[in-house]
């Protein structure tokens, strides 16, 4: 089994440990946080750890009404700028915890007086030494250049601490029956996914759509497929998406609509309705078949119950097609050529 496939599958044991491993850290981040008056969060990452953000983002301001920024680490090391972070709670995430740039947000930080928190999958990295406090993927090594393990863990990780900062109980129970739809998903849903590859397999590439909550996935699953399968892929926001956007997709494009049941189902249905109108080839990724109107192709995950546990399975869909495609494309996902595991930017 290549290393791609064998991270994927390790998710569901990967996430039913994470929350035990860092609660109790998350508590005492929030309980200082809240003692020192902050009242934004600050976020540092790249690439998979950066849409991981982007999910936080929307949990802290839907649950905690905190606002967060996804920050701009050039601005520190290019630039030499300094911004005053002082008064906030700044997170640096990053999988390797070796992210040069990220990590130089964290001191710059640290000397401004901010609480500052790592998020990553080692412990000895210089991340993790620097920060304040560090929350733990505790997913085991990653060797697939493609991320997976680490995103999901990281967005529970963050997403735990929105729920903590809430005091939303149902959200850390959502995020504690993530384990089991993860293995529904892997065990229920793997044949049907190496159909689609099949079926896929000689696309030029594909545009994904999400609102809200999903918005990181159609980021993240644009980038699992281009960087194992090297397809021209892009993941936009739905909303952005009518704004000019629309106007590339011509008769037999492939689009992807992220519609889990929920407070954006509306914006989805008629993102698809445009779609169908040019002749795009519409697949429904979704919980709920309903959110799938005819003349598109319904996929249907696991229904986790809360549609802001919706990206943890959705994200697997996308990581499994990846798998597959270089499966039957006869691609080796772990030889990437250009792209590496660890990427240091500075």
């Amino acid at each position: 089994m290549i290393n791609l496939e064998k991270e994927i599958r390790e998710q569901p044991e990967a996430l039913s440990r994470v929350l035990d491993l860092n609660l109790p850290v998350i508590r005492e981040v929030v309980e200082k946080a809240k003692a020192n008056g902050v009242k934004n969060v600050y976020f540092a990452a790249r690439g998979t750890s950066d849409h991981a953000c982007v999910y936080a983002q929307y949990l802290f301001g839907i649950f905690a009404g905190i606002p967060c920024t996804l920050g701009t680490p050039s601005v520190f090391t290019k630039y030499g700028a300094h911004v005053d972070l002082s008064g906030n709670l700044v997170v640096g995430v990053s999988q390797s915890g070796k992210a040069e740039d990220v990590l130089a947000v964290l001191e710059s930080a640290k000397k401004d007086g901010a609480i500052t928190v790592a998020v990553t999958n080692n412990t000895d990295s210089p991340m993790a030494k620097s920060a304040d406090y560090h929350l733990f993927c505790g997913c085991g090594h990653e060797a697939s250049i493609a991320a997976t393990k680490t995103f999901t863990t990281q967005m529970t990780i963050l997403g735990a601490m929105a729920a903590v900062w809430a005091g939303c109980d149902d959200l850390l129970d959502a995020f504690r029956a993530l384990p089991a739809k993860a293995q529904e998903m892997l065990d229920a849903k793997y044949d049907d996914i190496m159909a689609f590859a099949e079926k896929y397999r000689n696309i030029p590439g594909a545009i994904l759509l999400g609102r809200g909550i999903s918005y990181c996935i159609a980021l993240e699953g644009a980038l699992k497929m281009l960087e194992t399968n090297k397809l021209k892929m892009k993941g936009y926001p739905t909303s952005d998406f009518h704004h000019g956007p629309i106007a590339q997709v011509k008769p037999g494009d492939l689009v992807f609509v992220l519609s889990p049941k929920g407070a954006t189902s509306g914006d989805s249905r008629d993102i698809i309705e445009k779609l169908l109108n040019v002749n795009a080839d519409v697949v429904v990724l979704t919980d709920d078949a309903s959110e799938a109107p005819a003349g598109t192709t319904p996929f249907v995950i696991p229904a986790t119950g809360c549609e802001f546990t919706f990206p943890q399975i959705a994200v697997m869909f996308f990581q499994l097609l990846a798998c597959c495609m270089t499966i039957v494309r006869g691609i080796d996902p772990d030889q990437a050529g250009v792209i590496n595991k660890i990427t240091i930017t500075k």
